[in-house]
């Protein structure tokens, strides 16, 4: 992943602080240990309810996103949220809101308005807990 979308992504974690931001990653899966983020887009976080401790994205976004990338070599490949206040590990809520294994979840933690190195994560097989992957496999 380029610098720039990470300090990108981090400075909208640090202006929508103390809510969770949130945006999707558009990019390559060359295989499961490989992902290649080429960009990323920001989202309106849409959730019901407290937007402290929920992200939701908009899926018109999402949809027209897709309906772009349709003919071309990128796809939505994950996303990302920021976590205030607490740490870059997804949560339980984050589990339960994994309906779709093959995504990237790159989270953003933000203390006291200042946001920390991304992580990222997949799902494991089994589907039940995630496990971290290195960003250096983002290229």
């Amino acid at each position: 992943m380029q610098r720039a979308n990470v300090i990108a992504m981090m400075e909208a974690a640090e202006i929508a602080y103390p809510f969770e931001c949130c945006g999707l990653l558009i990019g390559q899966v060359k295989n499961e240990s490989n992902y290649f983020v080429n960009e990323f887009k920001p989202s309106p976080n849409v959730a019901r309810g407290n937007h402290k401790t929920n992200f939701e994205i908009d899926h018109k976004i999402r949809l027209k996103i897709m309906k772009d990338l349709r003919d071309g070599p990128n796809k939505v490949i994950g996303h990302y949220h920021s976590h205030p206040n607490q740490t870059g590990e997804p949560s339980t809520k984050d589990l339960d809101m994994a309906f779709e294994p093959e995504l990237v979840w790159l989270i953003i933690a933000v203390e006291n308005g200042q946001a920390k190195l991304p992580r990222a994560y997949i799902l494991n097989k089994s589907g039940k807990s995630f496990q971290e992957i290195e960003l250096n496999k983002f290229k």
